[in-house]
């Protein structure tokens, strides 16, 4: 084995152990002994960065033994897909030339049997409402109503905001109130006029009247309210 490396040698070491090569490599490579690699290494790179590459080295290389190791398991558990596609002894092989009128059927399907369970054919229950007695009425409220002071009655299916409910629901008859004003006069036309109601106990007073009328929901912007 040569005594010195040439300048050549040197630089071309430096250069592939920066890449991650390995010092074993290097030493087989330029047919020279271990110890003669990294001392000029460490001439070149210093103490410390000889370290730091040298550990990013032995990394790479356990992450090879590693690769290939995954790699010789795999080829190990492959099968031969020829051999498995000419196998005519297995039943569970097709040959390429089978159509799909050759298959027959499968005796492992079986039937279900239908569930035994009686389907509730009900109407939807209505659960949008609140109830009257659960409802906090401002002190005052407004409704419209015309100038005989007459209300206002309106089918709930007048109101698009509530047009998903049950059919049977948007048919009920309804009045609207107002907690304000302004909002009152805007849905007010030159038919009608505005209502104050400064007592707001008089839904649960008439709600039994309300009902014998085919009144059953009360409107307003914040609920649909059931009597």
């Amino acid at each position: 084995m040569p005594k010195r490396l040439t300048e050549k040698q040197k630089k071309e070491i430096l250069k592939s152990f920066r890449s991650g090569v390995a010092i074993d490599v290097l030493s087989q490579k330029h047919n020279c002994t271990h110890s003669t690699i990294t001392r000029n290494l460490k001439k070149s790179l210093g103490e410390f960065e000889y370290k730091e590459l040298l550990n990013k080295s032995k990394s790479l290389k356990e992450k090879s033994k590693i690769y290939k190791k995954q790699n010789n398991d795999f080829k190990e558990t492959k099968f031969d897909i020829e051999e498995f596609k000419n196998d005519s002894n297995d039943p569970y092989v097709l040959d390429e030339n089978i159509t799909v009128s050759n298959f027959a059927p499968i005796d492992s399907f079986f039937e279900i049997a239908p569930i035994d369970y009686e389907m509730d054919n009900a109407s939807r229950k209505e659960l949008s409402s609140v109830p009257l007695s659960d409802v906090d009425f401002p002190k005052v409220v407004y409704m419209i109503v015309d100038k005989k002071i007459e209300l206002d009655i309106k089918l709930l299916k007048d109101f698009p905001e509530w047009d998903f409910l049950p059919h049977d629901d948007l048919n009920r008859k309804t009045i609207e109130i107002f907690f304000d004003l302004n909002l009152a006069k805007r849905s007010c036309n030159k038919e009608q006029k505005v209502l104050k109601v400064p007592n707001t106990d008089v839904f649960r007073i008439t709600a039994p009247i309300l009902i014998e009328k085919g009144i059953s929901r009360i409107v307003c912007a914040e609920n649909l309210i059931a009597l």
